[in-house]
């Protein structure tokens, strides 16, 4: 006769109502994508995360697309008010501009796995609503920097030369770029530093800018 060994159970634990365990999972799948990036992680690890089964995980989210749309929305949600936030700050647009910035670089500081989740939406056709979704919000992001650009390059604050919807890309992409590169080294922690120094030079090229 064989024995088994007997069922591992999962430790209990409180029952939370829905959109709290919801909420729970999203913020669980925002960690598990800095450890190891937004494709490596699968519903059991999500699962075990949260210490459900993996089929009570499925209780709260229909699919693993719903559980990366959920996770996406809060990434909008959550970004977008820190970075509407900074735009209401008041100011002249160049303050604005900054608050921005640096509003930006502390929600990277505070959830580095924001940016992977945003980056593995763009790829591929794998969560095309998503990605659409993705590309709207860096759209209309673009488009308030660029809007805020103007009324310094108006205002004289910035050269008469510069082009605001290139600049706000280059303000979006520069963001992007030191994500990217913190995520790689490993010291998020050090981007709102970071942020500061590089936004000073950012303004002085577009201080600089000559026809």
């Amino acid at each position: 006769m064989t024995t088994r060994d007997p069922p591992v159970s999962l430790p209990s634990r409180r029952r939370l109502p829905s959109h709290e365990r919801r909420a729970e999972i999203v913020a669980a799948v925002v960690e598990l994508a800095r450890e190891r990036g937004p494709e490596a992680i699968t519903t059991q690890a999500i699962a075990d995360r949260v210490a459900l089964t993996h089929g009570a995980l499925f209780r709260h989210f229909a699919d693993k697309d719903a559980i990366w749309g959920a996770v996406f929305d809060w990434v909008r949600s959550d970004l977008g008010a820190a970075i509407d936030a900074a735009f209401a700050g008041g100011g002249s647009p160049v303050e604005i501009l900054e608050r921005v910035f640096l509003a930006h670089a502390r929600f990277i500081a505070r959830h580095p796995g924001a940016p992977r989740i945003l980056y593995h939406a763009l790829q591929g056709a794998e969560h095309a609503a998503t990605h659409e979704r993705v590309h709207s919000m860096v759209a209309a992001y673009t488009r308030r920097v660029a809007a805020c650009l103007r009324d310094a390059r108006d205002s004289g604050a910035l050269s008469a030369a510069l082009d605001p919807q290139v600049g706000a890309t280059l303000f979006v992409a520069t963001l992007q770029g030191l994500a990217l590169q913190r995520s790689l080294l490993g010291g998020e922690g050090g981007i709102v530093d970071a942020a500061r120094a590089t936004f000073s030079l950012l303004l002085d090229g577009m201080r600089g800018v000559r026809q």
